[in-house]
């Protein structure tokens, strides 16, 4: 039988093992400790528990849900909201992927023109929806001007129309976020070994089907986490149709975002602002709850 000895790590006397599973601090690192952590928590209750709590206390009586729902305005608003969201979202996601296959290829021209194509997405957003409000307002815009120089005639009034104006706010959104979900699915795609692809291309499946029948499937989870990541980003966004439409023609492009924004500092009603906020809890938090759990199954994995 061998008499050797287990082998016992550095400066640690012979007679004493380790607790497993705990981590104790002796001495002045109990004071470290808690000066690095406190100022954190404190920053952590003051800018994020504490306007949380209060935002829900400010929110909670039951008569400002009726007020808000006996506001058209505020059905109307749902409906863009979910509009924006439902499509700005998927039609995002959808180009972001077929963009992100465009640039796998190796050539140094695909380079360079990735790095123009992130350049929306690099700038300030407040930047670039401003350019974009002043490329569309009334009879100034640069759109509408160009419309009557080419044809002489008096260009559409982009955001004077509703459902031109929702669609500028979408795309504008979408102009702005298309390159970072691009770049992601990039990282997803490069992360794809190689060996697949030649195997998939021996069995004949090259092009479209090998997209569809290769790429996809091995992506489907980070597409998946993407478009909930950014469903829960697209709910509260306030910024798009803000500067873009400004609720253009008379507030009927509100979202959810910009209606608390306008009851609360424009009409004076914060606590109906709030209120107006939290009802969207009701289509974020099965969000939230799909999201935590697809991440708890497969961790973001290909």
């Amino acid at each position: 039988m061998s008499s050797a000895q287990p082998v016992l790590p550095l400066h640690m006397p012979a007679g004493r093992a380790r607790p497993r599973g705990r981590f104790h601090l002796q001495g002045s690192e109990t004071a470290w400790a808690i000066a690095f952590v406190v100022p954190y928590a404190a920053v952590f209750v003051a800018f994020v528990a504490y306007p949380v709590v209060f935002g829900l206390w400010m929110g909670s009586r039951p008569a400002l849900y009726a007020l808000l729902f006996s506001d058209p305005r505020y059905i109307d608003t749902l409906v863009n909201t979910l509009l924006f969201v439902c499509i700005g979202v998927n039609l995002k996601m959808f180009l972001a992927f077929l963009i992100s296959g465009f640039f796998m290829q190796q050539h140094w021209w695909v380079r360079a023109l990735l790095i123009v194509f992130l350049l929306p997405w690099a700038l300030p957003a407040v930047s670039v929806f401003l350019s974009i409000h002043y490329m569309l307002v009334s009879q100034w815009g640069l759109l509408d001007t160009l419309w009557t120089v080419v044809t002489g005639a008096d260009g559409p009034l982009f955001l004077v129309s509703r459902g031109m104006a929702t669609a500028a706010n979408i795309l504008a959104y979408i102009w702005k976020w298309l390159p970072f979900w691009t770049l992601i699915f990039l990282s997803a795609r490069m992360a794809i070994p190689k060996e697949i692809y030649e195997a998939a291309a021996i069995d004949g499946a090259t092009g479209i089907p090998q997209t569809v029948h290769v790429t996809f499937p091995l992506m489907a989870n980070v597409y998946l986490v993407a478009t909930l990541l950014s469903t829960l980003w697209t709910l509260g966004d306030f910024s798009t149709v803000h500067f873009v439409s400004s609720g253009a023609p008379a507030r009927t492009t509100d979202v959810l975002a910009t209606y608390g924004f306008r009851q609360a500092f424009s009409f004076g009603h914060p606590e109906l602002g709030t209120a107006a906020m939290i009802s969207a809890l009701p289509l974020a938090i099965p969000v939230v709850v799909l999201l935590m759990r697809r991440l708890h199954k497969t961790g973001v994995q290909l």
